[in-house]
Protein backbone atom coordinates (compact mmCIF):
# COMPACT_ATOMS: atom_id res chain seq x y z
CA UNK A 1 0.00 0.00 0.00
CA UNK A 2 1.25 3.41 -1.12
CA UNK A 3 1.63 5.81 1.70
CA UNK A 4 0.05 9.30 1.86
CA UNK A 5 1.49 12.34 3.13
CA UNK A 6 0.92 15.96 3.61
CA UNK A 7 2.72 18.78 3.23
CA UNK A 8 2.62 22.86 2.78
CA UNK A 9 0.55 24.06 -0.42
CA UNK A 10 3.01 27.25 -0.40
CA UNK A 11 5.85 26.40 2.37
CA UNK A 12 6.88 29.15 4.36
CA UNK A 13 10.53 27.93 3.99
CA UNK A 14 10.27 28.97 0.62
CA UNK A 15 11.73 25.36 -0.69
CA UNK A 16 14.53 25.47 1.22
CA UNK A 17 13.76 21.75 2.85
CA UNK A 18 13.10 22.96 6.45
CA UNK A 19 9.54 22.27 6.52
CA UNK A 20 8.99 18.86 8.39
CA UNK A 21 8.01 16.66 5.94
CA UNK A 22 10.86 16.78 4.17
CA UNK A 23 12.12 14.60 6.90
CA UNK A 24 9.53 12.05 6.41
CA UNK A 25 9.66 12.37 2.50
CA UNK A 26 13.51 11.51 2.78
CA UNK A 27 13.30 8.68 4.94
CA UNK A 28 10.81 7.52 2.25
CA UNK A 29 12.87 8.01 -0.09
CA UNK A 30 15.74 6.56 1.73
CA UNK A 31 13.85 3.35 2.09
CA UNK A 32 12.82 3.35 -1.59
CA UNK A 33 8.71 3.38 -0.53
CA UNK A 34 6.77 5.42 -2.87
CA UNK A 35 4.40 8.22 -1.83
CA UNK A 36 1.78 10.15 -2.50
CA UNK A 37 1.59 13.65 -1.44
CA UNK A 38 -1.14 15.95 -0.33
CA UNK A 39 -0.59 19.69 -0.52
CA UNK A 40 -2.58 21.78 2.31
CA UNK A 41 -3.50 25.64 1.88
CA UNK A 42 -2.49 27.30 6.05
CA UNK A 43 -6.80 27.14 6.34
CA UNK A 44 -7.24 23.61 5.05
CA UNK A 45 -4.78 22.58 7.51
CA UNK A 46 -6.90 24.21 10.76
CA UNK A 47 -10.66 22.87 9.59
CA UNK A 48 -11.50 19.51 11.15
CA UNK A 49 -11.18 16.90 8.00
CA UNK A 50 -7.29 18.01 8.78
CA UNK A 51 -7.56 17.72 12.43
CA UNK A 52 -8.92 14.64 12.38
CA UNK A 53 -5.55 13.92 11.17
CA UNK A 54 -3.36 16.06 13.08
CA UNK A 55 -5.05 17.38 16.31
CA UNK A 56 -2.59 20.53 16.41
CA UNK A 57 -3.79 21.92 13.00
CA UNK A 58 0.18 20.98 11.25
CA UNK A 59 1.86 18.92 8.80
CA UNK A 60 3.27 16.60 8.04
CA UNK A 61 0.84 13.56 8.54
CA UNK A 62 1.09 9.59 7.28
CA UNK A 63 -2.03 7.95 6.02
CA UNK A 64 -1.51 4.08 5.06
CA UNK A 65 -4.59 2.29 5.15
CA UNK A 66 -6.09 2.32 8.52
CA UNK A 67 -3.02 3.75 10.17
CA UNK A 68 -2.87 7.49 10.74
CA UNK A 69 0.28 9.17 12.20
CA UNK A 70 1.20 12.78 12.79
CA UNK A 71 4.36 13.83 14.11
CA UNK A 72 7.71 13.72 12.04
CA UNK A 73 9.78 12.13 14.30
CA UNK A 74 7.40 9.52 15.05
CA UNK A 75 6.68 8.97 11.20
CA UNK A 76 10.14 8.72 10.29
CA UNK A 77 10.01 6.09 13.56
CA UNK A 78 7.34 4.12 12.14
CA UNK A 79 8.82 3.76 8.71
CA UNK A 80 12.32 3.19 9.95
CA UNK A 81 10.30 -0.05 11.58
CA UNK A 82 8.72 -0.94 8.72
CA UNK A 83 11.54 -1.10 6.19
CA UNK A 84 15.46 -1.85 6.41
CA UNK A 85 18.18 0.60 5.84
CA UNK A 86 17.27 3.13 8.51
CA UNK A 87 17.97 1.10 12.05
CA UNK A 88 20.74 -1.24 12.52
CA UNK A 89 19.79 -4.68 13.03
CA UNK A 90 21.93 -5.50 16.07
CA UNK A 91 19.69 -4.85 19.08
CA UNK A 92 22.26 -2.68 20.66
CA UNK A 93 23.06 -0.68 17.98
CA UNK A 94 19.31 -0.23 16.74
CA UNK A 95 18.57 1.29 20.46
CA UNK A 96 21.53 4.17 20.11
CA UNK A 97 20.07 4.69 16.90
CA UNK A 98 16.70 5.49 18.10
CA UNK A 99 18.20 7.36 21.59
CA UNK A 100 20.03 9.93 18.55
CA UNK A 101 16.46 10.50 17.25
CA UNK A 102 14.61 11.43 20.52
CA UNK A 103 18.44 14.08 21.12
CA UNK A 104 17.61 15.52 17.84
CA UNK A 105 14.04 16.17 18.51
CA UNK A 106 14.15 16.57 22.61
CA UNK A 107 17.21 18.35 22.43
CA UNK A 108 19.19 20.00 19.91
CA UNK A 109 16.20 21.39 18.00
CA UNK A 110 14.34 23.14 20.35
CA UNK A 111 16.98 25.90 20.86
CA UNK A 112 17.52 26.35 17.26
CA UNK A 113 14.00 26.54 16.70
CA UNK A 114 13.38 28.99 19.79
CA UNK A 115 15.90 31.43 17.83
CA UNK A 116 14.47 30.99 14.44
CA UNK A 117 11.03 32.11 16.33
CA UNK A 118 12.48 34.99 17.64
CA UNK A 119 14.50 35.97 14.53
CA UNK A 120 11.13 35.89 12.86
CA UNK A 121 8.37 37.39 15.02
CA UNK A 122 10.77 39.21 18.19
CA UNK A 123 13.02 41.76 15.70
CA UNK A 124 10.77 44.62 16.23
CA UNK A 125 10.44 43.65 20.37
CA UNK A 126 12.51 46.61 22.44
CA UNK A 127 14.06 43.43 23.99
CA UNK A 128 15.41 41.46 20.75
CA UNK A 129 18.54 42.60 20.84
CA UNK A 130 19.33 41.69 24.38
CA UNK A 131 17.80 38.53 23.95
CA UNK A 132 19.00 36.87 20.85
CA UNK A 133 22.46 36.47 22.22
CA UNK A 134 21.05 34.15 25.17
CA UNK A 135 19.30 32.22 22.80
CA UNK A 136 21.96 31.89 20.38
CA UNK A 137 24.63 30.83 23.31
CA UNK A 138 22.08 28.32 23.84
CA UNK A 139 22.29 26.93 20.46
CA UNK A 140 25.95 27.02 20.91
CA UNK A 141 26.19 25.24 24.14
CA UNK A 142 24.17 22.11 22.56
CA UNK A 143 26.60 22.68 18.88
CA UNK A 144 29.64 22.12 21.28
CA UNK A 145 28.57 19.16 22.84
CA UNK A 146 27.43 17.48 19.31
CA UNK A 147 30.41 18.25 17.79
CA UNK A 148 33.00 16.95 20.70
CA UNK A 149 30.88 13.72 20.45
CA UNK A 150 30.73 13.67 16.67
CA UNK A 151 34.38 14.03 16.34
CA UNK A 152 35.95 13.01 12.90
CA UNK A 153 33.27 9.93 12.81
CA UNK A 154 30.86 10.24 9.62
CA UNK A 155 28.03 9.12 11.31
CA UNK A 156 26.66 9.45 15.13
CA UNK A 157 26.90 5.96 15.33
CA UNK A 158 29.09 4.06 12.82
CA UNK A 159 27.21 3.81 10.24
CA UNK A 160 23.78 6.65 8.77
CA UNK A 161 20.69 5.96 10.69
CA UNK A 162 17.40 7.48 11.20
CA UNK A 163 19.04 9.38 14.11
CA UNK A 164 21.34 10.94 11.61
CA UNK A 165 18.35 11.79 9.11
CA UNK A 166 16.73 13.68 11.82
CA UNK A 167 20.15 15.27 13.32
CA UNK A 168 21.14 16.96 10.22
CA UNK A 169 17.73 18.61 9.42
CA UNK A 170 17.49 19.80 12.27
CA UNK A 171 20.86 21.16 12.41
CA UNK A 172 20.04 22.86 8.52
CA UNK A 173 17.59 24.77 10.00
CA UNK A 174 20.91 26.83 11.07
CA UNK A 175 21.53 27.38 7.32
CA UNK A 176 22.73 31.21 6.75
CA UNK A 177 22.90 32.07 10.53
CA UNK A 178 27.14 31.92 10.59
CA UNK A 179 26.65 29.18 13.66
CA UNK A 180 27.32 26.08 12.35
CA UNK A 181 29.62 27.06 10.24
CA UNK A 182 32.06 27.71 13.29
CA UNK A 183 31.88 23.38 13.87
CA UNK A 184 33.56 22.31 10.88
CA UNK A 185 33.38 18.29 11.59
CA UNK A 186 29.13 19.32 12.03
CA UNK A 187 29.25 21.39 8.64
CA UNK A 188 31.14 18.39 7.23
CA UNK A 189 28.43 15.86 8.72
CA UNK A 190 25.31 18.32 7.19
CA UNK A 191 26.99 17.71 3.92
CA UNK A 192 27.27 14.23 3.85
CA UNK A 193 23.51 13.63 4.44
CA UNK A 194 22.47 16.61 1.95
CA UNK A 195 25.03 14.70 -0.61
CA UNK A 196 22.62 11.14 0.01
CA UNK A 197 20.60 10.77 -3.06
CA UNK A 198 17.87 10.10 -1.44
CA UNK A 199 18.22 13.33 0.63
CA UNK A 200 18.69 15.12 -2.92
CA UNK A 201 15.17 13.27 -4.65
CA UNK A 202 13.33 14.64 -1.30
CA UNK A 203 14.68 17.84 -1.86
CA UNK A 204 13.91 18.13 -5.25
CA UNK A 205 10.45 17.01 -5.00
CA UNK A 206 9.72 19.21 -1.75
CA UNK A 207 11.46 22.38 -3.98
CA UNK A 208 9.28 21.07 -7.04
CA UNK A 209 5.99 21.85 -4.61
CA UNK A 210 7.60 25.79 -4.36
CA UNK A 211 8.90 26.42 -7.51
CA UNK A 212 5.82 24.52 -9.60
CA UNK A 213 8.54 22.59 -11.68
CA UNK A 214 8.45 19.04 -11.44
CA UNK A 215 12.12 17.35 -9.91
CA UNK A 216 14.40 16.87 -13.31
CA UNK A 217 16.15 13.84 -11.83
Amino acid sequence: MIPTITAFERSPDRGRGLARDMRVRWALEEVGQPYDVRLLSFSEMKEAAHRMLHPFGQIPTYEEGDLVLFESGAIVFHIAKQHTGLLPDDANARARAITWMFAALSTVEPPIVERGMAMLVERDKAWHEERLPILEDRVRVRLGELSNRLGDADWLDDAFSAGDLLMVTVLRRLNGSGILEKYTNLSAYVARGEARPAYKRAFDDQLAVFTGKPPTG
